[in-house]
């Protein structure tokens, strides 16, 4: 066990030792920047080990009792938890871990106890806390055993999203992120694959609905079926209701052939009905009626035809909305609408984009056998800042695009200068709280607000003055924010 004796010190039990040689602001070992929430009901002891992570580049959040870390937990994301097993003499710290386990299941969390509570630091760890370390704290070892904790969670991540993009038994490997939202979409699918529930897709364009149709076909039942993809907008009624039912010779004028539409050709299989949001009226009573008999009838003719066909649907048009002004119909929305699965814009995900950009730029290195470029840190902050108004897709043709430009450039490395113009001019914008990959309903002002600071010091490992032009604020302002929130 790393934690016990590797943190006693011989002095009171609150005594914090700082060695000589760790008096700066650098280690050799550099530690990948993290959130960090630390839990303690003495203050300046809180402060001492805020300062202690602080100085590797960790941007710390520190609360002084049970009630402020379990409201941190519930609206924030943290990589690590450290918090004090006993406050106000109760075992706290129990609480704070299980919340943390319910509220941030990608976290570590680092027990403090002073000596006579091992027993009870020991059985934590049997409850899932990462390690524990004994007061008084030696500040070289628990910047080791934070180091050790926050690798732990980044490995994790890395291993999560490669099995995401490689585990075979589920077929996601497109559906890239290990932010919680995305996370969310892949539970959700990983579900109602298996099932015939009707799914209707919301999100922007550019999100990858269909690739997310896609993966709900290859996971079905139906996979050895077709999986087989119509885009409603901009088609009439009449050359929509022959796609989809399709017509026997004669029909109309050039029907010189039988035709199958695309519920015949989906049968036993999948129908993706991109757009679904822009089908006229008349075809929608005609869609219901074939969803619910299981029967449809081609153009001109007189006989019904059996179809068992798996309806997935996508739209990036409000469809609630619709219904209300009477655009769309609510008996079909609800006949579609068995499970409706939500795809978050990027800018609603941003800790996706480094992950994002590096799948994309090694599929394009692949694909044209050259050397698979590397971002800098520069071009990856520019990145996550920037809104992304085609989502996706808009990232992909970025990477593409500063993949090309980035060629034969020292090092192969795609810089700030590689990047559109529409991205780079960016660089000075504010950070918008919204991408981070958390949904802000139900927060306060402050909360976001604590949330946004906390987001731009790590994008800036820390650095108060590019933190403060990013967020649009002065630097004495900042500061004094810091102070208010409890951040370093």
């Amino acid at each position: 066990m790393t934690g016990g004796g590797l943190g006693a010190k011989i002095g009171g039990p609150m005594v914090m030792n700082e060695p000589d040689n760790m008096m700066n602001d650098t280690v050799e070992d550099e530690m990948p920047a993290a959130q960090v929430l630390i839990v303690d009901d003495e203050e300046d002891h809180a402060e001492v080990m805020a300062e202690a992570l602080r100085r590797v580049g960790h941007v710390c959040t520190m609360v002084h009792d049970l009630s402020s870390a379990q409201d941190e937990l519930g609206h924030g994301r943290f990589d690590l938890i450290v918090t004090d097993l006993k406050m106000d003499g109760d075992e706290d710290g129990l609480a704070v871990l299980a919340s943390a386990k319910q509220t941030q299941t990608n976290a570590e969390t680092i027990m403090v106890t002073a000596h006579g509570d091992v027993p009870t630091a020991k059985a934590a760890i049997k409850g899932g806390a990462f390690d524990f370390i004994e007061k008084p704290i030696d500040l070289d070892v628990f910047r080791t055993l934070c180091g050790h904790a926050i690798r732990t969670v980044m490995q994790r991540g890395e291993i999560g999203d490669l099995r995401q993009r490689l585990d075979d038994q589920y077929g996601f490997e497109g559906i890239i992120g290990s932010s919680p939202a995305i996370r969310q979409v892949i539970s959700d699918l990983q579900q109602i694959a298996p099932s015939n529930i009707p799914v209707l897709i919301t999100g922007e364009s550019g999100t990858g609905k269909e690739l997310i149709a896609q993966a709900i076909h290859n996971n079905s039942k139906r996979s050895k079926g077709r999986f087989v993809p119509l885009n409603c907008a901009g088609l009439s009624e009449s050359i929509l209701e022959d796609e989809l039912f399709g017509h026997v010779r004669g029909a109309f004028t050039g029907a010189d052939k039988d035709r199958e539409g695309r519920f015949e050709y989906a049968d036993k299989g999948t129908l993706f009905l991109d757009e679904v949001g822009d089908m006229p009226l008349v075809m929608q009573a005609k869609l219901l009626r074939v969803l619910n008999d299981g029967e449809m009838v081609r153009l001109g003719s007189n006989e019904s035809r059996r179809v068992d066909v798996r309806l997935v649907s996508a739209t990036n048009r409000p469809i609630d909305e619709l219904v209300e002004d009477k655009e769309f119909r609510e008996d079909l929305y609800f006949r579609i609408k068995g499970k409706a699965i939500h795809l978050p814009p990027l800018r609603h995900r941003r800790e996706d984009i480094p992950l994002l950009a590096r799948h994309f730029a090694k599929l394009y290195a692949e694909q044209n056998e050259v050397p698979v470029p590397r971002f800098s840190d520069e071009a990856l902050r520019v990145m996550m800042q920037y809104d992304w108004p085609g989502n996706i897709r808009h990232l992909i043709n970025v990477v593409q695009s500063a993949s090309v430009a980035a060629m034969g450039n020292e090092g192969n490395t795609i810089e700030l200068h590689h990047l559109p113009d529409e991205v780079s001019d960016s660089s000075g914008d504010t950070i918008h709280h919204e991408g981070d990959g958390a949904s802000t309903a139900g927060m306060s002002l402050e909360q976001i607000e604590k949330h946004a600071i906390r987001d731009a010091l790590r994008l800036n490992h820390g650095n108060r003055e590019q933190t403060a032009k990013m967020l649009g604020i002065g630097e004495r302002t900042l500061y004094r924010k810091l102070k208010e929130y409890g951040l370093k």
